[in-house]
């Protein structure tokens, strides 16, 4: 009998881990390395636009949108009948090995559609990171040049030059060194922490006279809005300061527009915003709706630098997410995003700036279209993080998904899908103001 009790007592169990939270996470720490940080214990089991449920029922909205990869939203209807068109075809021949038309005409329209009427080629990768590294890998072989140099704050990845690129220690590059020489770093300009553009150009001049003659340095990174970092906006004069450094002294200006792109700041690309034009662009995240897809686009010269064979990967170009990506472009053209973007962007940089009067925590509201953030400091100024987590872990407990992020953690970060319904828009911003004022 107590067999039979025990037995049934350990199926009672084993259900329970598969259907509810707590019981999924208790086991995905026993088989998955701690390493890989989970922002919320919650296990999804559907989703759909801007709303997704857990396995428990429980529903939420979703101001995340997996780290702004869902500009187009969960399973955008256009998007699902794109993949399943392409399933009915084929799932992968290594387009290195067997290529197929939708990658040359994908390349086409991202050539049309980036920053300037220049000659541009576009190749394809898997990951953000992969388009960081391999845009590298075409300055250096275009400029016969080692150097690279970046911002503090930045974030462009979690590869060995990923890392050495991102401006951030914690929690990155901690235990992960030595990482690629001839990186190096100057502070972003960041008004609100008291550096001026004049900071940051300084810096860049005490480089070339300390540490790397300018011409040994192959291109300069930089995300128009830093995204890990914070959301800090780049000046426009700094932008066109960089522009003319590189142009001095032949060095290749590399747009990171992993999560500023396609239709997240009021327009496709975040460099629209500028009046100068980068010499090369990494793109992804939102590029293939969830689909993992990145990019490099540039100056055609600069992108034919590498011999045949010095790029690819088995996995670039998969034709579901070459699918994908058109409709991504399809949907965001013919459903207004961009102008969709900069409207429910206002919405909230409105709401927020009305909720400084009874938030005194609240120290900045930033941003273009729907990238926006909001910064929190203690009394003395200085920034405040746990602000940060509570008003995460309350709004999280009335069913909306935030994300922070900072270099010190104190800043949340709005990527909800532009494609959210407005009345789903309202209800979350709700949420956002209880969780603000309590």
């Amino acid at each position: 009998m107590n067999t039979i009790t025990e037995t049934e007592s350990a199926r009672v169990a084993a259900a329970a881990a598969k259907s509810t939270n707590a019981g999924i996470d208790a086991r995905r720490q026993a088989a998955t390395p701690r390493g890989v940080g989970i922002g919320f214990p919650i296990y999804a089991e559907r989703a759909l636009n801007a709303e997704l449920w857990d396995v428990e029922g429980r529903r939420y909205i979703d101001f995340c949108a997996g780290i702004a990869v869902l500009n187009t939203g969960h399973r955008h209807p256009r998007i699902v009948e794109a993949i399943r068109h392409q399933l009915d075809h084929f799932t992968h021949t290594a387009y290195q090995v067997v290529p197929y038309e939708s990658v040359v005409a994908l390349a086409e329209r991202l050539n049309a559609l980036t920053p300037g009427t220049h000659a541009k080629k576009t190749a394809f990768f898997t990951t953000g990171v992969e388009a960081v590294e391999n845009a590298i890998k075409i300055a250096r072989a275009h400029t016969r040049r080692p150097g690279v140099i970046a911002l503090a704050g930045a974030f462009h990845g979690r590869t060995y030059m990923g890392m050495a690129l991102t401006g951030k220690v914690t929690p990155y590059k901690i235990g992960f060194g030595p990482f690629p020489g001839s990186i190096f770093h100057v502070p972003a300009p960041v008004a609100l922490h008291g550096v001026t553009v004049d900071d940051s150009l300084q810096a860049i001049q005490q480089l070339f006279k300390a540490d790397i003659e300018p011409t040994q340095v192959a291109a300069i990174i930089v995300e128009p809005i830093q995204g890990e970092g914070g959301f800090y906006v780049v000046p426009p004069e700094f932008m066109r300061a960089l522009r003319a450094i590189c142009d001095q002294h032949g060095i290749v200006l590399i747009a990171d527009e992993i999560q500023t792109g396609f239709a997240r700041t009021g327009k496709m690309f975040a460099m629209q915003h500028h009046d100068v034009l980068p010499d090369l662009m990494t793109m992804a995240k939102s590029l293939a709706g969830g689909v993992p897809l990145s990019a490099v686009c540039g100056r055609a010269e600069i992108m034919d630098a590498p011999g045949p064979g010095g790029l690819g990967g088995t996995y670039a170009a998969n034709a579901l997410a070459i699918a994908s990506a058109h409709a991504v472009l399809d949907v965001i053209e013919d459903e207004r995003l961009c102008e969709r973007a900069e409207r429910l962007g206002r919405s909230l940089r409105s709401r927020l700036d009305a909720l400084r009067a009874r938030c005194a925590a609240i120290s900045d509201v930033r941003g273009l279209g729907s990238m926006v953030a909001v910064e929190f400091a203690a009394a003395d100024g200085t920034p405040d993080a746990d602000f940060a987590r509570r008003v995460q872990k309350r709004a999280q407990d009335a069913g909306l998904l935030l994300l922070t992020c900072g270099v010190h953690g104190n800043v949340i970060r709005f990527l909800f899908p532009l494609t959210i319904e407005d009345a789903v828009f309202e209800e979350g911003l709700a949420i956002l103001a209880q969780a603000l004022e309590s």
